[in-house]
């Protein structure tokens, strides 16, 4: 009997990249499953012709022969159970497939070396002067550290761990699996010592036997000029404990900037906005301008309309890598004087008369000024 060309096996075509074929014969390989079809024949050999098919066009090497030559150029080497694979992903994907029967996977997906610890993210709120200039703080948090009655190994002072008898210290027992495709070699995590491969018999009484302790920390940080809302300090090795030996994680601190009843910040510029009088606006006058840095004077000329803009050079931000300094904008806004008395009404009316302005001039409407500019 002929064989089927693999491509159509798997459902796939040869433009197939290598995910879709892994993807395919997944699903497959689920629904076919001696385990899911019990005593079927018809799954089991269409289980075997998956496995045939996903070992030959998941190794580079055999799927180029067999695109060239079909099944010429591979004969023979298509698998008919699960040994002998090259090393095509058939672990990570029989690890899946197995994993739904209680199988257990393999060993070499678990990671039973030493572990770096977890990380720990704090929020620290800071004012907007001590962002722009740098400060230092002091952080407090709790933390897990070595047990210092036990030095972290969980035992009882004057004992120790024991290996584990039922995994012989391996940390996982193997279990054989009798399927009609053979004999199917499974691992899990050990039951009696948790994978750990040494059983503690005499715990800690400090820590219970889990070798660690929470504390209260006390870290000083050093914030650099420059920062701001948002960024981030890391802390290397003030973390949590490593896990059987392995490195502290980090602690990351990040900062969260306070506003400021005057001032805003865009990146490295600082801006503000300045109320001047009529007067001012009009004759021009130095002015006392608030900065980060105190104040400093700047002569705005005559007939400075409101809202505009004039620049305080490098008073700024400091760049924390050291980039020089932004600048400072100041947005002049005029205040518009209420509740005159006659005599200023009379002498800004003459004012206005000296300049050529009808005070009491019928000023267009707006619908007016657009008939103007449409024509309609």
């Amino acid at each position: 009997m002929s064989k089927r060309d693999y491509y159509e096996v798997l459902g796939v075509d040869k433009n197939a990249s290598a995910e879709d074929i892994k993807r395919a014969y997944r699903k497959l390989a689920m629904k076919y499953h001696p385990d899911r079809n019990p005593g079927d024949k018809t799954a089991e050999d269409k289980f075997k012709e998956l496995n045939e098919a996903y070992e030959i066009l998941s190794t580079p090497e055999k799927k180029q022969r067999y695109d060239q030559f079909g099944h010429a150029g591979v004969n023979g080497q298509g698998g008919g159970g699960f040994g002998g694979f090259g090393g095509g992903g058939f672990e990570d994907i029989f690890g899946d497939i197995f994993d739904m029967f209680g199988g257990g996977g393999f060993s070499s997906r678990r990671n039973r070396g030493p572990q770096k610890g977890a990380d720990i993210k704090y929020e620290l709120s800071i004012t907007f002067e001590e962002a722009v200039f740098g400060t230092e703080k002091t952080v407090e948090f709790y933390k897990y550290e070595n047990c210092q009655t036990c030095n972290g190994s969980g035992a009882k002072p004057g004992t120790s761990k024991k290996t584990c008898s039922h995994c012989k210290g391996t940390g996982e027992v193997r279990f054989v699996q009798r399927t009609p495709l053979g004999q199917i070699v499974n691992v899990k995590a050990c039951d009696h010592c948790h994978g750990e491969g040494q059983i503690i018999e005499a715990p800690c009484t400090t820590c219970n036997g889990k070798g660690k302790e929470r504390k209260r920390k006390k870290i000083k940080v050093r914030i650099p000029a420059g920062v701001d809302n948002g960024s981030i300090i890391p802390l290397r090795g003030e973390g949590e404990p490593g896990i059987k030996g392995g490195p502290y994680g980090d602690l990351y601190v990040v900062l969260r900037v306070l506003p400021h009843r005057i001032f805003e910040r865009d990146g490295y510029d600082i801006i503000c906005e300045m109320p001047i009088t009529f007067v001012q606006a009009v004759l021009g006058e130095e002015l006392e301008v608030p900065t980060l840095e105190g104040k400093v004077k700047y002569k705005i000329p005559e007939g400075t309309q409101s809202g505009t803009i004039f620049r305080l050079k490098n008073k700024g931000v400091q760049n924390p890598k050291g980039y020089g300094k932004g600048d400072q904008y100041v947005k002049v806004v005029v205040e518009i004087p209420r509740n005159l008395t006659d005599n200023q009404k009379e002498m800004l009316k003459q004012f206005a008369a000296e300049g050529g302005e009808e005070i009491h001039e019928k000023r267009k409407s707006f619908f007016d000024k657009v008939k103007d500019v449409f024509g309609v």
